[in-house]
């Protein structure tokens, strides 16, 4: 059996976890009882093998990571919305784009996602203290203080949404859905005692991503040397794309990889893990163990790693 890396998200009183194509998505709904919705996702790095280089990769798995994690989010809120009246704008969207609506839909609010994330984790500290260059006549010196105010600004909207109290229970969720793949991955049964007993952090969590991203962004705009403030903008986000994709590449190897050098550059993002994730309780452990049951035969997968089939 080829061994796997199963990722996963939090959402609203739920788990989505994914394996290759397969994806599923556990809630937990009013009446207490557990959805399970399964589904193939396939990439369109399937169609054009050139999406499938290194770097690019990265790209296409983060934007398509957040259409999957927007749809999954939609569907786990649609068991807890309250009936509402359909407006008039609803009517005239469903009537003008009938069955493309929903991905249209979904396609604006990515483009949308992407805009408000790249303008203010990535333009706002480079406006906040693009003025210095002139006062500290240090370039290298400003572009570590940028990327002070990228990391400050990245710590304190997740400290900010951590209090709120449905975002706890999501963390919570997100704790649990660390916690089923950390079992899965030392070869024990899934049971919700199991499961308890292992770690919240994850390598692979996509928090300790998007820190990599904000620390990486630091050594790449040290080589924009450009005076036109229009064009150290222009460059910031060109080199998006490719932040992003080596970032996706140290994630995807330093989740492969135990040596002492990777667990140091880890830690950083391990730690932040610890904003994004709450101790969950065992119903939120068993939602986890559905989502990974939707994706994987789990107990075969168990037998085959004790057994020391499984291939890389």
């Amino acid at each position: 059996m080829k061994r796997t890396s199963i990722g996963g998200q939090a959402v609203i009183e739920g788990v989505m976890m994914k394996n290759g194509k397969k994806c599923a998505i556990a809630v937990r709904k009013p009446d207490h009882t557990i959805e399970v919705k399964t589904s193939v996702q396939t990439s369109i790095a399937e169609k054009y093998k050139i999406l499938k280089l290194p770097i690019i990769r990265g790209v296409v798995n983060f934007i398509e990571s957040m259409v999957v994690g927007i749809q999954t989010l939609t569907y786990s809120a649609s068991f807890y919305e309250e009936e509402e009246e359909e407006s008039s704008f609803d009517r005239w969207f469903e009537n003008t784009f009938k069955e493309k609506g929903e991905s249209i839909l979904m396609g604006i609010t990515v483009c949308i996602s992407l805009v408000l994330s790249i303008g203010i984790f990535m333009i706002l500290p480079y406006l906040l203290t693009g003025f210095l260059e002139n006062q500290l006549k240090s370039h290298t010196l400003v572009l570590a203080l940028e990327g002070v105010v990228r990391i400050g600004i990245f710590l304190g909207y997740i400290v900010l949404i951590s209090r709120m109290k449905d975002i706890q229970r999501v963390f919570m969720y997100h704790g649990a859905e660390h916690k089923t793949i950390n079992c899965l991955e030392h070869g024990e049964d899934l049971t919700p005692e199991n499961v308890k007993k292992y770690s919240r952090l994850h390598k692979r969590c996509g928090t300790s991503f998007l820190f990599i991203v904000m620390f990486i962004s630091i050594f790449f705009f040290f080589f924009i040397r450009v005076d036109s403030i229009l064009l150290k903008v222009v460059f910031r986000l060109l080199l998006i794309p490719v932040i992003a994709g080596v970032s996706y590449e140290f994630i995807r190897f330093a989740g492969k990889n135990d040596s002492g050098l990777v667990g140091i550059l880890s830690k950083p993002g391990m730690m932040l893990q610890k904003l994004t994730t709450r101790e969950p309780d065992l119903s939120m452990i068993e939602v986890a163990i559905k989502s990974v049951e939707g994706v994987i035969d789990w107990k075969e997968y168990v037998e085959a790693m004790r057994k020391g089939e499984l291939e890389d």
